[in-house]
């Protein structure tokens, strides 16, 4: 017998369904979506949320690699509202980079996940600036070169989905070129660059923009640099850390002002501590003090610990913008981005993975594949 699931509202960024009535065949797939003439349930439904950029959580991070470590982050991400996500490394040594890659890639060729599934790998460095690099360990850091990409996808097997480097360095603009041709979008971060240097990008092939504000160079009015290009540039997609510790509320506002609902995209950037009590934990193969939220390395802020949905709840809070709009920003938005917006669509034949909200927008119930996970 067909399972069903209703709710008051389903929102999606092609229409709002008012009293829907999911449909799901024996796989938990979406057969139809059609719309009641009444019903007695109150929530709201969105699709789950996809995180682009997150490192780790519940004391594992993505560069472990392992079975376990993708077990415990999958099912934490998963009460979380997250039904997807990319596996997001940190600069570290090539033969450490080329390793994770490989036990990453593993994990991501699985056929199935219990809890949230990474879709693919973000590649974070170790293409960046040594002028904005945050925590990234300068010793790791190298000029991007067509080459050492190569390497990278090739033990990645070519789950490589995404990679943040600064345009300004040199050989970046080949490799925005290169990587652009073989299907890796690439993001705009942990950069000095100037406007041209970012234009130039953007022309190369650049789409989006890696944490606004953070690890940028700061605006100027007489030469904006990237940061002011992000904001400005219309068809850039841009992340946002909105914990309310990386990026002031009147930023925020500003951001979707310039950003829009379409181009809008939230992150966690999540680290290891994510889900764990204020200590010591490791980003990659250095170690992060927590504590009240805030994650340290060498007095430098080094990742967070805020998940998606408090992201959304936070975002919703400073803008004012309604809240099924702001779930845009963690779902639609990051596939479009990415082109993958007809894989995660709310559409017959597609997995029924939905976020269930109480009507106060509190996470009430993650579904994945028809099938209530928490």
């Amino acid at each position: 017998m067909p399972q069903t699931i209703t709710a008051a509202r389903l929102h999606t960024q092609a229409q709002t369904w008012i009293n829907p009535v999911i449909t799901l065949d024996d796989d938990g797939r979406i057969q139809s979506v059609e719309s009641a003439a009444a019903s007695t349930d109150d929530t709201i439904l969105t699709p789950t949320f996809f995180d682009i950029h997150i490192h780790g959580a519940v004391n594992h991070d993505v560069m472990e690699g392992t079975p376990e470590a993708f077990a415990r982050i999958g099912s934490f991400l998963a009460a979380r509202g997250v039904g997807h996500y990319l596996a997001t490394t940190v600069t570290a040594g090539i033969d450490a980079t080329l390793r994770a890659l490989e036990g990453i890639a593993t994990q991501v060729e699985l056929p199935s996940h219990e809890g949230a599934t990474p879709l693919g790998i973000h590649l974070e460095g170790p293409f960046v600036s040594h002028a904005k690099r945050g925590v990234h360990p300068p010793e790791h850091i190298v000029p991007p070169t067509i080459e050492l990409f190569d390497r990278f996808q090739q033990a990645a097997r070519g789950t490589i989905r995404l990679i943040t480097l600064a345009p300004e360095i040199p050989g970046a603009l080949d490799l925005i070129r290169h990587a652009t041709a073989k299907g890796v979008k690439v993001s705009l971060g942990h950069s000095n660059a100037t406007a041209a240097e970012t234009h130039a990008a953007i022309a190369a092939g650049a789409t989006s923009a890696t944490h606004t504000f953070n690890a940028m160079r700061p605006l100027d009015h007489r030469e904006p640099g990237i940061l002011g290009v992000v904001l400005d540039d219309p068809t850039l997609f841009a992340e946002l850390i909105c914990d309310g510790i990386h990026v002031a509320p009147e930023l925020v506002r500003l951001f979707y002002k310039a950003k829009g609902a379409s181009r809008a995209i939230l992150v966690t950037d999540g680290m290891s501590a994510t889900g764990m009590p204020d200590g010591t934990y490791m980003l990659g193969g250095f170690e992060v003090e927590v504590a009240d939220g805030r994650c340290m390395a060498n007095g430098v802020l080094a990742g967070s610990v805020l998940t998606m949905d408090r992201a959304v709840a936070n975002f919703a809070s400073f803008t004012g913008a309604a809240f099924a709009e702001v779930t845009d920003l963690a779902s639609t938005n990051p596939a479009r981005m990415l082109g993958l917006e007809a894989q995660m669509a709310i559409a017959p034949g597609q997995p029924a993975n939905f976020n269930r909200y109480n009507p106060d927008g509190t996470l009430h119930a993650t579904i994945l594949n028809g099938r209530r996970v928490v």
